[in-house]
């Protein structure tokens, strides 16, 4: 379910506020917001790489639980700036293994205006782990909860949610997921970067079956 602020979303269930629609009859215009600035060029992975001992677990119950506090937390902290927020990533499919980490998606108007929603963010405890072209990514710092930053209009957020449900729904997909996880864990991953590339190929080939 999207999670927004009151007022973004119209009658009709449209994202709507004075930058990104203006509704006109029975049709929405949907404009791009001016950035404020230009977005940074080069990706900076705040702490560089690091080693660490990952593991895959079976799916907990408690997972959406804390991302639902984790959402009152981020909605506290942003204020009256305008987000949606959405729980991606394994955690969010139940029965799925994972790694127990919660990934966050928040949707911004406009990636550049950092001072609308990083530094509240940073402000209430959260630490930036990347900061790239059209892209933000905030944790908490035990590195349990990873916060990913887009700007509305970009195609990783329907990738991103279109992966999530498909794997909700389809069972063979889920044990396929959840296998190649397993046998990358066996293989001895231990950098977070490294193991989401291993995983191109099957992530890949479920997204190809999730938009038939």
């Amino acid at each position: 379910m999207m999670t927004s602020r009151p007022g973004i979303r119209n009658e009709d269930n449209h994202f709507e506020n004075p930058w990104v629609a203006r509704r006109w009859k029975n049709c929405v215009v949907t404009t791009t917001p001016k950035p404020r600035r230009p977005d940074v060029e080069e990706t900076d992975l705040v702490g560089g790489n690091e080693v660490r001992e990952l593991t895959v677990v079976s799916y907990d119950d408690s997972w959406h639980a804390i991302f639902a506090a984790q959402r009152e937390r981020l909605l506290t902290a942003l204020g009256s700036t305008p987000v949606e927020i959405e729980h991606i990533g394994s955690t969010s499919v139940p029965g799925l293994a994972a790694k127990p980490i919660i990934d966050i998606l928040i949707i911004v108007d406009d990636i550049t205006a950092e001072e609308d929603y990083l530094d509240p963010l940073i402000a209430a405890g959260y630490l930036l782990r990347v900061r790239g072209p059209g892209r933000r990514m905030v944790r908490t710092p035990g590195r349990d909860v990873h916060v990913h930053i887009l700007q509305t209009g970009d195609d990783a957020i329907d990738a991103y949610l279109v992966f999530r449900d498909h794997l909700r729904s389809n069972a063979d997909d889920r044990v396929l997921y959840a296998s190649t996880k397993h046998s990358l864990i066996e293989q001895g991953f231990t950098d977070m970067n490294a193991y989401s590339d291993a995983k191109t190929d099957v992530i890949a080939t479920i997204m190809a079956r999730a938009r038939e």
